[in-house]
């Protein structure tokens, strides 16, 4: 029988012999890559945490001690060792586990994570509420050298300093990847600390520390190592506790390191090293492809797709990114860590000195922009609609308050499907149509999001783009760069008593319906400012009025529809679809869409229910 197969819960894990770890690390490897060879989901990173995941959770006493994994997509051997193995077979998929810590789903999720850099906020958190409470539980919070980028990573170790009573350990998942490669001198930082013998010599700090007759001699060689390698360093200055940097993947080092680190008070930062992708050669060899497969054949690996697929969103932009910069050379473009998500590797290749990639942290990326903006360049910042969330101060005070002329590209708007509510788009056209001084579009195909684009760069203003995950219906884009009228939408369809007002993604959906309907629809286009006249002119000539998006509907494009209509003084039925008042689950893209009525029949069925 396997060792994995024993192994029900962490208590399970603690009763195995340290010399045994080694075949379940292997065991448990192979299980990941089996698992999301069927699934899909995140791999590279899942398999560079195996040895960690199985030491933590040997070592310390969860769940009564909490650990917080930030981001959250290298959890699987998390789940896998906390009683889901029998579940991952539903990884991502409707009504099946999610891809990243859920509080809902297990005890052992101790805080819910998928945005970077929140972990070590939400381990002091507990720690102080442990000592609060009078309780002696450690929080633990791990945290990658991406995520160490963002500046609330920092905010909270500036907090947490100053407190040396509490049982905290910060690990440094040190393995110079996020999703991209890492940028910047933190990065730079890192990888001088295990340049050359000084890491050789330091890592065998952790199997030197923990006997109990050589401890003496192994703190001063530990103070030794670390005066080599880190004089004064940075987290040692934060008020830290620094051990490390130690091999991540080596259990001998690992287990006793963090028993040691476990006796000891104050805030404690672990700093190991681990590849992506470890143990599964081609993952190793290319860890970006095998961040986020699709489903694969382990033995095989990915293969390029037989027909070519539609193109995506994604490409649409990253295609108009570089004929744009061809024909303006003031253009900038800026990403948060995403280059690979956003579309941007042609760019980086072509234009290298207009291509900053500034890590993660959104807020930075906006005001960056703001600060190329004043001094007469054109930025682009291509950032995912559920990320520039994180940076709405820096949108409202640095650019929009300003009117400075920021061009926003916000890929997966709407609905994302597995990877679920942490990443879905829902809220852009809400939280930024109060703002003043915003244009904001979204297009119904492929050519009109590159024609918007265009229009976007072209206002001297605050502009965005929304676009949604994948292929659109396959719209075949043109080769010129055509800006549109600002504020006027387009009527495809003239029918009788109903119009439907459809934006962005769902204009098609309402063509199909409004047939069966033999309604009117408008593919309104501009969210902000709406077009005045055509819904003026359409309030007229029907008795009732639809509006659609696939975004929330408090507070979105149909009720700027209705307090357009009740601004001009024109009393309409009207119906309002959009995404529900809470927060969509992960699954298949379509199915989430039909369960939320905005798929052609459920929008006919809707419209018939409400107007007969």
């Amino acid at each position: 029988m396997s060792l994995l197969n024993t192994i029900n819960s962490p208590s399970d894990l603690r009763n195995l012999s340290r010399t045994q770890l080694p075949a379940l690390a292997d065991e448990l490897r192979n299980f990941v890559i089996e698992s999301v060879s069927k699934t899909g989901g995140h791999l590279s990173s899942n398999l560079g945490t195996v040895e960690l995941t199985i030491a933590l959770h040997y070592v310390f006493n969860t769940p009564e001690d909490r650990l917080v994994w930030d981001v959250g997509h290298q959890t699987y051997p998390h789940k896998i060792l906390t009683g889901r193995r029998d579940q991952m077979h539903s990884l991502r998929q409707l009504n099946g586990i999610s891809g990243f810590p859920r509080r809902s789903e297990s005890e052992y999720d101790t805080f819910g994570t998928a945005h970077s850099s929140t972990s070590i906020s939400a381990a002091l958190g507990m720690a102080l509420a442990a000592r609060t409470k009078g309780e002696s539980r450690h929080a633990v919070a791990i945290i990658g050298d991406g995520s160490m980028t963002a500046g609330m990573a920092f905010e909270a170790m500036n907090n947490a300093g100053v407190y040396d009573d509490i049982n905290m350990l910060v690990v440094l998942n040190d393995n110079d990847m996020s999703i991209s490669p890492p940028v910047g001198a933190l990065n730079r930082y890192l990888a001088r600390l295990m340049s050359g013998k000084f890491y050789a010599a330091a890592r065998n700090v952790g199997k030197s520390v923990l006997p109990q007759p050589m401890l003496e001699l192994a703190r001063k060689f530990e103070e030794h190592a670390k005066g080599m390698i880190v004089p004064a360093t940075m987290f040692e200055e934060f008020g830290f506790n620094y051990i490390g940097p130690i091999d991540g993947h080596d259990l001998e080092s690992l287990i006793p390191t963090l028993q040691n680190i476990k006796n000891l008070k104050g805030p404690q930062f672990l700093h190991v090293v681990t590849k992506k992708g470890q143990g599964y050669k081609l993952a190793e060899a290319d860890p970006i492809l095998y961040h986020g497969p699709g489903k694969f054949n382990p033995a095989e690996g990915i293969k390029p797709a037989a027909t070519p697929a539609k193109k995506t969103y994604t490409q649409v932009f990253g295609e108009w990114l570089c004929d744009m910069a061809a024909a303006d050379e003031k253009l900038i473009g800026i990403t948060p860590a995403m280059r690979e998500g956003s579309g941007m590797v042609e760019f980086e290749q072509r234009f290298p000195k207009r291509y900053y990639d500034v890590g993660i942290a959104e807020q930075h990326s906006v005001t960056f922009a703001a600060g190329m903006a004043t001094e007469g360049l054109k930025p682009v910042v291509a950032i995912y609609s559920t990320f520039l969330q994180r940076a709405y101060d820096q949108l409202i005070h640095d650019v929009a308050l300003q009117n400075l002329d920021v061009t926003f590209a916000l890929d997966r708007a709407g609905l994302v499907g597995a990877d679920g509510a942490t990443h879905a788009g829902n809220y852009d056209l809400a939280y930024l149509r109060c703002i003043p001084n915003m244009v904001i579009m979204a297009p119904a195909d492929e050519n009109e999001c590159r024609q918007m684009l265009t229009t976007a760069y072209h206002y001297p203003g605050p502009a965005a783009v929304r676009y949604p995950r994948g292929a659109g219906i396959g719209k075949v884009t043109e080769a010129t760069l055509t800006d549109l009228v600002i504020g006027k939408a387009d009527l495809l369809r003239q029918g009788s008593k109903v119009a439907i007002l459809a934006f962005g993604s769902m204009v098609h959906p309402a063509l199909k319906a409004a047939e069966n309907l033999d309604a009117t629809v408008v593919n309104m286009r501009f969210v902000k400012p709406l077009d005045i006249e055509m819904i003026k002119d359409i309030a007229n000539r029907h008795d009732n009025i639809v509006t659609i998006e696939e975004g929330c509907t408090m507070g979105g494009a149909g009720s700027a529809v209705a307090e357009a209509l009740t601004e001009i003084g024109l009393a309409k039925p009207v119906l309002m679809l959009g995404l529900p008042d809470k927060f969509v689950d992960h699954g298949d893209p379509a199915l989430l869409l039909a369960q939320c009525g905005l798929n052609a029949e459920g929008i006919e069925l809707s419209i018939r229910k409400r107007f007969g």
